[in-house]
């Protein structure tokens, strides 16, 4: 399946383009592409609600500098418009609208406190990120529970989670094979941390263990997975 190009997502987010027929099929169908727009709608959200803020502290410098390096490469976009005659021509879209959205979100994101810059750049302060996953919550998890993951190009996997209850065991983080039903691995415990950066077991098929899973695991000594899920995600590219 041929996804919808990350400008033009930006660009519905914003209400600024106007659905067609292909891409309102497209998200009703694409579980990533329709992840992918909710966030950035969320970003501008943010964005909006920070307008009246001041006197804010600076963002991180390596924000600013993922910034600049997306500005350098980013290609002019181009969006189709209608003439008086009713024929569809192709107009390019001002080189600073791009960089200056992502700049914007940017800043708002890491004044709030998350550093959430690899949506533009694909990048996180960890390293370039080959794939994502946002958590959501079970039924052993209350619902305002969530995570996300970034997989690592060096073999890593970020994983931040919030609000998971508490436990008198630990939190474990699990790679699943969807398509069999208990084939899974054991990547590594979330400790008494909110976050963690962990190696995805060498060998590890990605694409077949796609799913994320945050358990509640006893201090049992059973390295068995304890049945007890509390958040899951699927990776996606």
């Amino acid at each position: 399946m041929q996804h919808l190009d990350p400008d033009r997502l930006v660009l519905l987010a914003l209400s600024e383009e106007i659905e067609e027929l292909s891409e309102s099929d497209h998200l009703a169908q694409c579980e990533g592409c329709r992840r992918e727009i909710e966030e950035l709608r969320h970003v501008a959200e943010l964005g909006s609600q920070a307008q009246d803020l001041r006197e804010l502290p600076d963002p991180p410098a390596h924000v600013w500098h993922a910034i600049q390096a997306g500005i350098a490469d980013a290609p002019a976009p181009v969006a189709p418009v209608i003439d008086m005659a009713g024929r569809r021509e192709r107009r390019q879209r001002p080189r600073w609208v791009l960089p200056t959205i992502a700049a914007a979100a940017a800043a708002v994101l890491a004044v709030a406190g998350t550093v959430a810059v690899d949506r533009f750049t694909n990048r996180t302060p960890d390293g370039p990120v080959t794939a994502r996953a946002t958590l959501e919550p079970l039924k052993a998890a209350p619902p305002n529970a969530g995570g996300d993951v970034r997989v690592l190009d060096d073999g890593r996997m970020r994983v931040d989670v919030r609000n998971l209850p508490l436990t008198t065991g630990f939190h474990e983080v699990w790679l699943l094979d969807p398509d069999q039903p208990g084939k899974m691995v054991a990547v590594g415990s979330l400790s008494d941390k909110p976050d963690a950066v962990l190696p995805v077991p060498p060998g590890t098929d990605l694409n077949r263990y796609r799913l994320v899973d945050i358990s509640d695991e006893p201090h049992d000594g059973d390295a068995t997975h304890s049945g007890r899920s509390l958040l899951r995600g699927t990776l996606t590219y």
